[in-house]
């Protein structure tokens, strides 16, 4: 007997009840616990463009925390001008600035600041991703291309302490829109946001991977150059999927720097980078929903950890990567579907699961053709 789930079903499903979830957490958890909840929702959507890019793509990238950094500081610099009444941020002051910066006066207005946020970290990424791709550097050299970024903007934005605040980096932010950004009505408001932008992120990733261009993507990652060969020019898909994962870290950093208050050249370096692929991993790469699995739980225990044991959370941190690199290779949910198929084996029951990511992408492909 086979029982087949259609992808659609499971789909919708899970939207509804990650849906569920976030509507419900507001009765459950404290001003300070929902705060945190917040931050790592805004994490997860970062981590399901990450996870286009690597799990479906196979770009590994070690430097989207630049991409989030960008759209952190695009906001961050619209909420330092709204709490500067003499049009001029402290720090410049203290660096001996004079004058506003040409670059920092588009950020003035809260609209073009949300729109720049996510305009520039795309921008970058088609630079950077139009010229190695187009170059076929890909793999391991891209990975440290990426990091080279990472270290590049981050000495950048230590350097300029008059234009950026330095290694303080941006805060002492009070208002967004005329709203108290300290009032706990706002801060659930900016919560529901948050977990909006989860879902809508979600249905576009999901979207995305079932459609052709999905198909596309996977078929890239398997066989590039068989890809190449009849008829599709990489270049062109992966240069917009890496694109999209920047617009999507940018949507994350202005998430994140409104709930947070603050944001400095540290969250942007290569170790924040580095933990962003690991959410994915741990969650199940090509999954999409295993990214914000991933997020929530990685950064959770994280959490509580330093709570419990402040002197060894690193070691116990890196004791769960490890392990979850050994035991569950294919990541939390991953490691599901394959417990959900041996259950089915060994039951007499065929389960089958339709997967977006298989790598029968080329071949269906090529039918089409």
């Amino acid at each position: 007997m086979t029982f087949s789930v259609s992808n659609t079903k499971v789909k919708i499903a899970l939207t509804v009840a990650l849906a569920a979830l976030m509507l419900l957490a507001p009765a459950f958890l404290s001003e300070f616990r929902l705060s945190l909840l917040g931050k790592f929702l805004a994490y997860a959507v970062l981590a399901m463009g990450l996870d286009m890019i690597w799990g479906f793509t196979g770009i590994l990238s070690l430097g989207h925390g630049v991409y989030f950094g960008l759209g952190a500081y695009g906001m961050a610099m619209h909420l330092k001008l709204a709490a500067s009444p003499e049009g001029l941020p402290d720090f410049m002051s203290w660096s001996g600035v004079e004058k506003l910066p040409w670059f920092w006066a588009p950020f003035q207005s809260a609209g073009a600041a949300i729109v720049l946020s996510l305009l520039v970290p795309t921008v970058v990424a088609f630079i950077l991703g139009y010229l190695t791709f187009r170059n076929r550097i890909r793999g391991t050299f891209f990975s440290i291309l990426s990091q080279a970024l990472v270290i590049i903007t981050v000495t950048l934005f230590v350097g300029q302490q008059g234009y950026t605040g330095g290694t303080n980096g941006l805060t002492n932010f009070d208002t967004f829109l005329g709203l108290k950004l300290a009032d706990p009505s706002v801060k659930l408001a900016l919560y529901y946001a948050t977990a909006a932008a989860v879902l809508l992120t979600l249905v576009l990733c999901l979207g995305l991977a079932s459609s052709r261009l999905g198909k596309i993507l996977t078929a890239v990652r398997d066989a590039e150059n068989r890809v190449r060969f009849i008829g599709y020019d990489p270049v062109v898909y992966k240069v917009f999927i890496y694109c999209v994962s920047a617009a999507l870290a940018g949507l994350a950093g202005m998430l994140f720097v409104l709930q947070e208050g603050i944001i400095s050249p540290a969250q942007m370096g290569i170790v924040p980078s580095i933990e962003m692929v690991l959410w994915v991993a741990i969650g199940g790469r090509a999954t999409i929903v295993g990214a914000i699995l991933g997020t929530v739980l990685t950064n959770a225990a994280k959490t509580t950890f330093s709570e419990a044991y402040p002197d060894w959370w690193p070691v116990i941190m890196g004791a769960m990567f490890v392990v979850a690199t050994l035991f569950l290779p294919k990541g939390i949910v991953g490691t599901c579907k394959d417990w959900v198929q041996t259950w089915g084996r060994g039951s007499g029951k065929a389960v089958s699961v339709l997967n977006p990511a298989a790598p029968l992408a080329y071949t269906e492909l090529k039918k089409t053709q």
